[in-house]
């Protein structure tokens, strides 16, 4: 009998309205046994966030996100998997447990390292990334300023950290369409899954 693997996908972006969310989405209606846990989910009160010299509200950090909060949901997850899948059917391994976990900031969280399978980056350039935070409705709303002043070169200084990350990550242009990046990552997860699959049958 082999055993089961996890499969662990990550959709990420570090720069707001990348398209992350909508692509992680996409890929948990077409994935078998898929789920998703999304980081934007584990946002401190807006009490609890701290405010820079010039009066921005510091949400792109990691000290405004609850991310021990966000493990122990990705534990919970893990452990629930290896239960549900202790089976001998062979033909079941079609069913291996998919998480997803879709954020801006999870390849700056080192706790976050031995989970991911497959890594994905969503990037837009500036003026786009600049237009569609502009359509989105905020709580609280951005102030005047807010983007310039805090949100982009809190992705340009994530981005840089990331050049140090040791285990390889898929660039995705989010300027593409939706279906055609949800055609890019679903048919390289699809291989990753067989390759799955083998392991676990020859196992």
């Amino acid at each position: 009998m082999g055993k089961r693997r996890h499969h662990r996908g990550n959709v990420t972006s570090c720069v707001t309205n990348g398209g992350k969310t909508t692509l992680a989405k996409n890929l948990q209606k077409h994935l078998p046994n898929c789920s998703v846990i999304s980081q934007d989910d584990f946002f401190k009160p807006e009490s609890e966030i701290e405010t820079d010299k010039n009066g921005f509200l510091q949400y792109d950090v990691l000290e405004a996100l609850n991310m021990e909060k966000m493990m122990s949901t990705i534990s919970c997850w893990m452990e629930s998997a290896r239960r549900s899948v202790v089976s001998t059917d062979r033909e079941s391994a079609e069913e291996i447990p998919i998480l997803i976990i879709e954020g801006f900031l999870l390849f700056n969280y080192k706790p976050l390292d031995t989970i991911w399978n497959r890594s994905y980056f969503l990037t837009i350039p500036y003026e786009e990334c600049k237009r569609r935070r502009s359509t989105r409705v905020y709580e609280p709303p951005d102030s005047p300023g807010y983007f310039d002043g805090h949100v982009w070169p809190m992705y340009l200084k994530h981005r840089q950290e990331m050049q140090d990350i040791p285990w390889e990550v898929v660039y995705l242009d989010g300027t593409k369409s939706e279906e055609d990046l949800f055609l890019q990552v679903y048919e390289d997860l699809i291989q990753e899954l067989a390759k799955q699959k083998c392991l676990q049958l020859t196992a």
